[in-house]
């Protein structure tokens, strides 16, 4: 009889079934409590029985932790790092049925109630009979449950390298907790005198069109970068609108220029990075009223693949120039047209000329103030305190209006890429191989397109670009720090082995069965001992 837990599809789908039932959606209690209950679930294998200073949690922040779990091989320093994270975005949109969200057998049961309200692809992977549904089985509490179950037998068949397991809170927001993970890393590191060889996730393969059901995994993740505006016109009364200008009419040249443009676009590898868009864009009037609306905001998402917040900002800068050209020459227009002198034009600058200005104008201390207000302000998320603390300084400095401000908010995530790694290459082909023993074709894809923690290891920038990114981040070093000098440390090539799903983040996620308790166990599993063979021999 086999000494695993978790070491048949049967007990496997079990322990995942269990992991998703202890909801974690961020932000919420259960996203405390899921690290508590981890860490109890593994204290029950016997290598953490008898190792019980390997398996720890760490503290992050809002009262939420990170579990690493560390098999250690006596005699190995090389090691492989098995990062997931289990907080799971929100489930309104089930309906009737989000108390079912965390069930995945009881959901999938009920489902088949519901099958003509469901999107036909839905519907006949549903009546396929080869799906579990649900929050979180997907997305990635399944890439947990892999990590358990390999560390479990690792453990007890003794494999001659190290497996340090990391599932962190706080992915599916900011990364707080894998960013609050890499000081911790580094230190393991210098501790135990290890090597790390792989930086291994197993955030699952994403379709790349609807009714695509191939198998992908990914030798890199594209990185994430958010250049943000404050728009500062002039306030007048509604019955006066030539005495100022709108904060919404300069924000509407910028984002007509930033949505879709190309000169964000990169490409490597035959891939290409997503077309930039607006996340959000409003104005900052708290309630109605008939004052025009003289302060807004807007955020666009941009991905990246090679360049560096500095390169962003450069191109941000040039775009935004544009877009104040346009806007004064429409302006002018205007005003000749109502025969008026006009307020003024539309000038550019970035955030850390602002911030410069301000503490020249009225010193650090004051400005300080303006920064602890803010962030004092526990209703605003990291975005919405950037966004306000350029304008609490702005609405200090007025002289510089009409005006665009331009920052960036946080999430930031750096693009990873180890595509021509010699090892990745033998990796991924090893992975093919085992794949076809099922039948099954697997794809390799360079850059994971639904961003992920590894953002946070093998980070190089020799021209120090971040500094342009702390430089124009208003909430840098309070609420908000990427830890920079310790991911450059971290250097071991990343590679992103999950399982096949569909419709993260909808009310039709669901995880394929084969693949997750079959075809990908199997798949890790021999890339790991592939790896320790490999080694010893080279010894």
């Amino acid at each position: 009889m086999s000494r695993l837990l978790w070491g048949t599809p049967e007990t496997l789908r079990a322990l995942l079934c269990e992991l998703v039932s202890w909801e974690s959606r961020t932000l919420t209690e259960g996203e405390c409590m899921f690290p508590y209950k981890v860490q109890e679930k593994l204290s029950k294998l016997d290598y953490f029985k008898r190792n019980p200073e390997h398996l720890s949690l760490h503290e992050v922040d809002l009262g939420r932790n990170f579990v690493n779990a560390f098999y250690k091989h006596p005699e190995a320093k090389d090691t492989v790092v098995l990062i997931s994270h289990f907080d799971t975005v929100q489930t309104e949109e089930y309906g009737d049925l989000e108390t079912l969200a965390f069930q995945p057998e009881e959901l999938t049961k009920k489902l088949h109630e519901r099958k003509d309200n469901l999107p036909e692809e839905a519907r006949i992977d549903l009546e396929s009979g080869k799906y579990l549904f649900g929050r979180g089985t997907m997305d990635m509490k399944m890439g947990l449950a892999l990590h358990m179950a390999l560390i479990e037998k690792a453990s007890i068949e003794q494999w001659s390298i190290n497996l340090l397991l990391l599932t962190v809170p706080d992915e599916e927001v900011n990364s707080a907790g894998m960013r609050a993970a890499v000081k911790e890393l580094v230190t393991l590191r210098d501790k135990y005198d290890l090597s790390y060889k792989m930086f291994f996730n197993s955030e699952p393969s994403f379709s790349q069109k609807p009714g695509d059901d191939r198998h992908y995994i990914y030798s890199g993740t594209l990185g994430k970068i958010m250049p943000a505006a404050l728009f500062y016109g002039k306030e007048t009364h509604v019955g006066e609108p030539l005495k100022g200008i709108t904060a919404n009419y300069i924000a509407s040249f910028l984002t007509q220029l930033m949505e879709w443009s190309t000169l964000f676009q990169e490409s490597d590898l035959g891939e290409d990075t997503p077309l930039p868009v607006s996340l959000q864009q409003k104005d900052l009037k708290l309630q109605y009223s008939t004052q025009t609306p003289y302060r807004a905001a807007a955020l666009y998402n941009v991905f990246i693949m090679k360049r560096s917040a500095a390169e962003i900002m450069d191109i941000f800068e040039q775009v935004a120039q544009e877009a104040a050209i346009m806007c004064n020459e429409s302006y002018k227009a205007v005003c000749r047209r109502e025969q008026i002198e006009g307020i003024g034009e539309v000038k550019v600058l970035r955030y850390e000329k602002l911030l410069s200005y301000a503490v020249g104008k009225f010193g650090a201390n004051f400005v300080e103030e303006i920064k602890s207000e803010v962030q004092g302000n526990m209703d605003w998320d990291e975005r919405e305190k950037s966004l306000r603390i350029a304008d609490k300084l702005m609405i200090q400095c007025q002289e510089l209006a009409p005006a665009i401000v331009l920052l960036f908010a946080p999430p930031y995530y750096p693009a990873v890429n180890t595509s021509n790694d010699p090892f990745i290459i033998d990796s991924v082909q090893l992975i093919k191989e085992t794949a076809a023993r099922f039948n099954k074709e697997v794809s390799q894809i360079h850059y994971f397109n639904g961003l992920c923690d590894l953002s946070y290891v093998q980070y190089s920038d020799e021209a120090d670009g971040w500094t342009a990114f702390e430089k124009n981040t208003p909430v840098w070093g309070d609420t908000y720090s990427i830890p920079f000098a310790d991911m450059l440390q971290l250097q071991a090539p990343v590679l992103n082995v999950g399982p096949f799903g569909k419709d993260a983040h909808q009310r039709t996620e669901r995880l394929h069965i084969d693949s997750a308790f079959v075809h990908t166990p199997a798949m890790i599993e021999s890339l790991i001992k592939s790896m320790f063979k490999s080694l010893v021999e080279s010894r």
